[in-house]
């Protein structure tokens, strides 16, 4: 997925959070990318983080540590 859309979905998603309080929307946001998007979405959210992309949320950025990591083939 191109790394625009990613964190336009991923920002959209941390807009909705901001309405709950600050512990909620965070728990919110890594909620919902663990449980809805797919594990090649999530390990590209976690390069573009890693890399510094810019443009991701502040609440996202704060979530990721909370987001389920991918499992990798052994």
């Amino acid at each position: 997925m191109a790394p625009d859309k990613l964190v336009y979905m991923a920002n959209q998603i941390a807009t909705f959070f901001k309405s709950k309080p600050h512990e909620e929307g965070v728990a919110g946001v890594a909620g919902h990318i663990s449980d809805f998007w797919e594990p090649r979405m999530r390990k590209q959210l976690f390069t573009l983080i890693a890399d510094g992309y810019d443009g991701i949320d502040p609440l996202v950025l704060e979530a990721a540590p909370m987001i389920r990591k991918v499992k990798e083939p052994a």
